[in-house]
């Protein structure tokens, strides 16, 4: 595999614009982005112990379940067969079919969560690239408090939002700017042929108009109709929802937000409140009560708008199933014996 056809992985955290820039690659000849079942997020913790075929069964499993459905049928003989010994592999086994059922020459996947495993996919595939995708903190946190994906609670999502900043960050001061690229969403939206023409450059691909054009494609279309946290999949790019903290957090969540991304912010170039600094960390029970509070709003509006509402629950009972399933298949260790 060339450098050229090597896959392509939107890391950072959700609600930062991945689906844009999804089907921006996707709207690219040469690329191929399904949504993602998020298969490292939901199995890399289950102790496979080199045990391919059961790897295979649960991605196969999770790919049933999966919230955005893929246009084309997984043959999971396929994949076994050509799944390298890790989770990864499997996993880029089943992208790698998707890829070849699109007929691309190279396959992307915008799981975010795949900050974590950077190494690993290089070990795998050395020609991997990837784009860092990173938004205010403040527009992630309002975001994620009117979806049904990420925290609910600004501070809760704050957190996560820090650590897999930090991850993206170490990712790329250990493998460099030839492998990991920065992309601003604010930059993205403002000057997009720019951008998209910076990105082009780094995956080494020719920049193609359809790009500026994802919104009229058949894929932004279904992602759009699916679930209201997905609507502007079907719009054309807009800076109209940058700044989108000043209607959707109150000044306290802002404050919260900020006082533990303050660093990281500076960093990446977002202003800041320096007097945020000092605002102390809601207690552990209101965190709780409060993100419970608007997850049952933010539910009971999904439960009413989204087409994919229910498969959401499926999915999030086969992952329960999986991991309690998990246990067993790791076999007792002999007394006297390490593992």
């Amino acid at each position: 595999m060339s450098t050229q056809d090597g896959p392509i992985l939107i890391i950072g955290t959700e609600r930062s614009g991945s689906n844009l820039l999804r089907l921006v690659l996707d709207a690219h000849a040469r690329i191929a982005v399904p949504h993602p079942p998020h298969f490292m997020r939901y199995l890399s913790g289950i102790p496979y112990d080199g045990d391919v075929d059961a790897m295979v069964g649960d991605a196969m499993r999770l790919l049933r379940d999966h919230i955005h459905p893929w246009p084309h049928v997984i043959d999971r003989a396929a994949v076994t067969e050509a799944a390298g010994p890790s989770l990864f592999g499997v996993v880029s086994a089943i992208y790698d079919q998707y890829r070849v059922a699109e007929g691309a020459a190279r396959w992307g996947c915008k799981s975010t969560f795949m900050v974590e495993h950077v190494d690993e996919v290089l070990a795998g595939l050395p020609h991997a690239r990837f784009l860092w995708l990173v938004r205010d903190p403040r527009d992630v946190a309002a975001s994620a408090k009117r979806a049904v994906f990420g925290h609910c609670h600004p501070y809760r999502m704050a957190l996560r939002w820090k650590a897999e900043q930090e991850l993206a960050r170490a990712a790329l001061e250990r493998w460099g700017p030839g492998v990991v690229h920065l992309v601003r969403y604010e930059d993205l939206v403002s000057a997009p042929e720019r951008e998209i023409r910076s990105i082009c450059d780094f995956i080494g691909e020719a920049f193609e108009p359809a790009m500026l054009a994802h919104h009229l494609g058949g894929n932004a279309r279904v992602t759009a109709s699916l679930s209201a946290s997905w609507r502007t999949a079907g719009d054309p790019i807009t800076t109209a929802r940058i700044g989108a903290h000043r209607r959707g957090l109150s000044d306290r969540e802002r404050r919260q937000v900020e006082s533990v991304t303050a660093r990281a912010m500076e960093r990446l170039r977002y202003p800041f409140d320096e007097a945020s600094l000092g605002e102390p960390a809601p207690g552990p029970l209101g965190v709780v009560l409060r993100g419970s509070a608007v997850r049952l709003a933010v539910e009971a509006r999904s439960l009413c708008t989204d087409r994919n509402h229910f498969r959401r629950w499926r999915r999030d009972v086969t992952v329960r199933r999986l991991r309690r399933r998990a246990k067993p298949r790791r076999a007792p260790i002999p007394a006297g014996e390490s593992r």
